[in-house]
């Protein structure tokens, strides 16, 4: 699998606080039933990194058959556990 990052996808995924590493891992590591089709041919992935890190994350693929990730972000329910301290 083929991962395509240019400067807006990497600085995108960043002000989320993810890595695209992490973003990777959790396409990679996907199992049904995601990826999720979603709309105009975008795909949803939710997912934990190695480390733990639940992330949702929103791909396309593009013409040359790499995913471009357009979206990625902790899940709703990490960051409200991780803003309460637990």
């Amino acid at each position: 699998m083929e991962f395509r990052w240019n400067q807006w996808n990497e600085s995108h995924i960043s002000a989320h606080g993810v890595e695209p590493e992490e973003a990777e891992e959790v396409v990679r590591r996907a199992r049904p039933p995601y990826p999720l089709a979603y709309a105009d041919e975008k795909f949803l992935v939710w997912g934990p990194t190695a480390e733990g890190k639940f992330l949702q994350v929103v791909f396309v693929v593009d013409e040359e058959d790499s995913v471009f990730i357009i979206h990625a972000r902790r899940s709703r329910t990490e960051r409200r556990s991780a803003i309460a301290g637990d």
